[in-house]
C-alpha cells in the first residue's frame, strides 16, 4: 500500500486569495483623474482617485479604501480654462491642499502596493471610464517624476464603458449608474473621488452578477 501520510491535503494547502486567481494575479483598482485639458502630453493632471476592488466574506466584490490627491500643476504644462469650468477646480483654493506630483503619485499609490499585496496579487490593472484617459495621464506623471514604484500595469486596463454598454446599454457614466439602479449627483459629478467611487460601484455590479470562472475560490 502506498504511504500517503507525507501528502498534504487540500485544506492544508497554503491559502491563495480568490483575487489573485480572479483576474489572472491583477488587482483592480479604479481611477479617476481631473486634468486641465485632453492632451496627457500637454495638460495639467489636476487630481487623481484610487478605489482598490476588495472582498466580502461571500468572496463579492466591494470598494476598497480610497485614496486621492490634488496636484500642484506640472512646471511647463497647460491649463484649459474651458477644463477648470466643468470640474469647478479652483487651483488657488487655500483648502485644496495640493501636492507636487511625485508627492501625489507617492501617496496613491501606496495604498495601491499595499492592497496588491493583500489579496497576493503580481500587480495592480487600472479601472476606469474610458481607461486609457486616465492610464495616458498616469503614465504621463510617472514619467515625467521617474517613479520607480508604479504599481500598475503600463497598458492593460478594464474598462466600465464596454461593461456598462454590455450590461446596461449605457456607455455615459451617469446612465451606466443609474441603469444599474444606483443614484447619480450630478453636482457631484467631475470630482475625481466620487467618479472615482462610481465607477467603482458600477464595476462591482456587473462584475458580481457575472459567474466566476471554475478554481477562483468563493
Amino acid at each position: 500500500m502506498q504511504d500517503t501520510s507525507a501528502t498534504p491535503s487540500p485544506a492544508a494547502s497554503p491559502s491563495v486569495s480568490p483575487m489573485a486567481r480572479r483576474f489572472r494575479g491583477f488587482l483592480p483598482v479604479v481611477v479617476d483623474v481631473e486634468t486641465g485639458g485632453f492632451d496627457w502630453n500637454r495638460h495639467a493632471l489636476l487630481e487623481i482617485a484610487a478605489v482598490p476592488i476588495d472582498l466580502d466574506d461571500q468572496g463579492r466584490f466591494i470598494l476598497g479604501d480610497t485614496s486621492c490627491a490634488h496636484l500642484e500643476p506640472a512646471p511647463g504644462l497647460e491649463i484649459d480654462p474651458k477644463s477648470l469650468e466643468v470640474t469647478g477646480i479652483v487651483l488657488d483654493h487655500p483648502f485644496r491642499l495640493a501636492k507636487p506630483e511625485k508627492d501625489a503619485l507617492d501617496h496613491v499609490f501606496a495604498p495601491i502596493r499595499a492592497a496588491v499585496k493583500k489579496h497576493g496579487c503580481q500587480r495592480a490593472i487600472l479601472v476606469g471610464h474610458n481607461a486609457h484617459f486616465d492610464l495616458n495621464f498616469l503614465n504621463a506623471a510617472v514619467a515625467r517624476t521617474e517613479h520607480k514604484r508604479n504599481p500598475f500595469h503600463p497598458f492593460s486596463v478594464f474598462d466600465t464603458v464596454t461593461m456598462g454598454g454590455m450590461a446596461y446599454g449605457q456607455t455615459v457614466l451617469a446612465r451606466a449608474v443609474q441603469a444599474a439602479g444606483m443614484e447619480w449627483n450630478s453636482e457631484e459629478a467631475h470630482s475625481a473621488v466620487y467618479d472615482a467611487e462610481q465607477t467603482a460601484r458600477l464595476f462591482c455590479n456587473i462584475a458580481n452578477q457575472w459567474p466566476r470562472p471554475r478554481g477562483t475560490g468563493s
